[in-house]
């Protein structure tokens, strides 16, 4: 397996290469060169397995031998071994025709785990075969940042530097990174958005001779390796309700679009997906350019489910690429138009393309609690924001077979508007019970990418 670059101008790579690599040199997103597609008999050959064995089997294919199976499985089995729930990724019935995806039973109860687990360990075997080390910059809306730390902290081959959004995460969001003093680990809160905190890295990955110095590399979505392993609860799920005899549709909150384009892998390689649903918040771009087929952008305005606080959704990228024909220079040329204008609107042809495999909707604040409330009240579930905005969402979607909304993130950790919503606080785990009580470390600093490099040299070179 050989992985293309969405803008088409660098060579062809292998997936170790791509996973280090992170952001394509020429400002693309890597892709694979072909689509691998199970057979139904492959599919049903996985059902009943355990997690971490689907996920080899989903995964081998896009590592292509860059990594000998024996020890692609063995970092499969490490990686979910400890997490907290059995069935990994557990599914629960809400109603007839609706169920979650519990995607929270990790370190850092949040979805991200179920990548950056694997992918922490990805990154110390390949390391270790080169004798080499990276520096990951990263930045966070909220989930990311956490479970990217917790996948490597301690690590002697790798340094990580996380961005986040200074007071535009929750309070459980942060600390879940500042408490973390492992001397590889450099938290920044930087004072603007995500969409601020994402371009800085862009501009830090595009400066190429700052990237070499530094060996740079990223466990956001825009490395592929991440959205890789986001398949594998797809393909989980599907097969636990029936795939690949029976269509499942799923709903899934979105901000950066990592996790609903690992759904839409899923469908290219084969299981049986009637209908892929995207939930935003009232930062609803990608919901109005599914709807209306025009990308553009609008303030970024906080929100009680605030990993979804985006407007320029790096992952859309490579969907507009399939779209476009995997033509790079006409991927390129919308993006470049994007950025330059905020606005972008498509040809006909891809929008009908585009709203032919999604459908999408939007959750205001007032329905996001509402829905809070209505599920706990009804099943006695709790759930946290951003699982509620998927919910209403998907309560109003059609679909010819069950709908499965990825659940992204334990209630507790945004207690202030679950407590709001049911008058309940949900608590932490016992392994976070003291969290609030932990010292925290990080750098305020300044929405200014000279600043931002330096501080990368300081803290990595002076090792």
């Amino acid at each position: 397996m050989r992985y293309l670059s969405t803008r088409g101008e660098t060579a062809a790579l292998a997936f170790d290469d791509v996973l280090l690599a992170g952001l394509a040199r020429d400002g693309g997103l890597y892709v694979p060169e072909t689509w691998p597609r199970f057979s139904a008999a492959e599919w049903r050959a996985l059902r009943d397995r355990p997690y971490h064995e689907v996920a080899f089997a989903v995964l081998k294919p896009y590592v292509g031998g860059a990594i000998a199976d024996a020890d692609l499985a063995r970092i499969a089995k490490d990686a979910y071994a400890a997490f907290d729930h059995p069935a990994v990724a557990p599914l629960k019935q809400l109603d007839a025709a609706l169920w979650t995806m519990e995607l929270f039973h990790g370190p850092t109860l949040a979805f991200k785990d179920y990548a950056l687990q694997l992918v922490g360990r990805l990154f110390d075997h390949v390391l270790a075969a080169r004798g080499a080390r990276v520096t990951i910059v990263g930045a966070t809306s909220g989930d990311t940042g956490p479970a990217g730390i917790a996948a490597v902290a301690g690590s002697k081959r790798v340094d990580i530097v996380m961005l986040h959004p200074r007071g535009r995460t929750s309070e459980v969001q942060r600390r879940q990174m500042t408490t973390v003093l492992a001397p590889n680990v450099h938290n920044v809160a930087l004072d603007g958005t995500f969409d601020d905190c994402q371009d800085a890295v862009k501009a830090m990955f595009g400066d190429l001779e700052f990237r070499d110095r530094w060996n740079l590399s990223a466990v956001n979505s825009i490395n592929w390796a991440r959205v890789a392993a986001q398949i594998v609860y797809y393909a989980h799920a599907a097969l636990a309700l029936g795939a690949p005899d029976r269509a499942v549709s799923f709903c899934v909150p979105t901000g950066n679009f990592g996790n609903v384009l690992a759904a839409d892998a899923a469908r290219r390689m084969g299981l049986p997906i009637d209908r892929l649903i995207v939930a935003t918040n009232r930062n609803d771009i990608v919901a109005r350019t599914i709807l209306t087929g025009t990308m553009a952008l609008e303030g970024v305005a906080p929100t009680i489910s605030p990993s979804m606080d985006i407007q320029v959704s790096s992952n859309f990228e490579r969907l507009v690429f399939e779209l476009a024909g995997r033509d790079g220079r006409a991927t390129a040329a919308m993006m470049a138009e994007f950025r330059k204008t905020g606005k972008f609107v498509f040809p006909q042809g891809l929008h009908a393309a585009l709203a032919e495999g999604f459908d999408a909707g939007a959750c205001g604040e007032d329905d996001t609690l509402a829905t809070i409330a209505s599920i706990r009240k009804a099943t006695g579930e709790t759930i946290d924001p951003h699982t509620a905005v998927a919910v209403h969402v998907a309560r109003r979607a059609k679909s010819q077979g069950p709908i499965v909304v990825a659940s992204t993130a334990h209630p507790a950790k945004f207690p202030d508007a679950v407590e709001k919503a049911t008058g309940v606080r949900p608590r932490l785990p016992g392994f976070l019970a003291d969290l609030y009580d932990r010292p925290e470390r990080a750098t305020d600093m300044p929405n200014d990418v000279a600043k931002l490099k330096e501080f990368v040299a300081a803290r990595v070179g002076a090792k």
